[in-house]
């Protein structure tokens, strides 16, 4: 696949930002760099300039040493000052090829960028589902194919997966939760059972959008309306559902 194919190129779009990135860390890592990929909306299709985050994984040839380590923490300390907005989007992960083919729950530690931060961090459950959408919707930065390097990710290690991440990042006293004052979250927070609550009962990872248009056919009121609404909301606009919110999430998670 060429890079970036598919993807609109306008003001609203980080294109220029990921190909920096990928020739940075291709002169950070020198030999050991494979390539660059998108993950999440981006290669979903319902990627949002106003809201969506910026997902990527660069494939190594083999683990990295601190040396590089350093290079790529003091690379990421460098865009967050000088690489304006997409810089601050960009969340992703530092992965070596022999991890790749499968998601292991005793993975060490690897180099990850989240919320401006760059830390060392094993890969929770929810990288079952980002090599699902790695291998069936692959989209290329820079270097060669790597989708059927990945083994086939089927419904029932999708289904398993979701469980498990909704039993951790969803429950009554996660982080998450204390979040959903916000707008922004709450949409988010709808829109994210909707795409849970898909994945288990179709077996496939989808764009949110899809997700929300099944789950509204799927269980009508008294949750069509809120998703309608989280699905059409943008930034700037008043979203005051809280209740209605955590009332759906429970809900999700119960079905789940």
């Amino acid at each position: 696949m060429a890079p970036l194919d598919g993807i609109a190129r306008d003001e609203g779009d980080p294109s220029a930002q990921l190909t920096e990135l990928a020739a940075q860390a291709a002169a950070a890592l020198g030999d050991r760099f494979v390539g660059m990929y998108l993950y999440g909306s981006m290669a979903l299709g319902d990627f949002e300039p106003a809201t969506s985050d910026v997902d990527f994984v660069v494939v190594t040839n083999d683990w990295l040493a601190d040396e590089a380590i350093d290079r790529l923490r003091a690379l990421h300390a460098r865009l967050i000052v000088t690489g304006g907005y997409w810089a601050q989007k960009l969340e992703g992960t530092y992965l070596p090829l022999a991890e790749l083919p499968r998601y292991r729950e005793d993975m060490p530690p690897v180099p990850c960028v989240n919320e401006r931060r760059f830390f060392l961090a094993g890969h929770g459950r929810d990288w079952v589902l980002q090599r699902y959408v790695l291998r069936e919707h692959p989209v290329v930065v820079a270097g060669p194919s790597i989708g059927h390097l990945i083994a086939p990710v089927g419904p029932d290690e999708i289904s398993a997966a979701v469980r498990a991440v909704l039993r951790a990042d969803w429950r009554p006293d996660a982080p998450i939760m204390a979040q959903l004052g916000a707008p922004e979250y709450q949409a988010f927070a709808v829109l994210t059972m909707c795409r849970a609550l898909h994945a288990i009962e179709v077996g496939m990872v989808v764009s949110k959008p899809l997700a929300a248009r099944w789950a509204a056919a799927e269980l009508r009121e008294p949750w069509a309306e809120l998703i309608a609404t989280a699905a059409s909301w943008q930034p700037g606009v008043p979203l005051d559902r809280l209740d209605d919110v955590l009332a759906f999430v429970s809900f999700a998670v119960r079905r789940a």
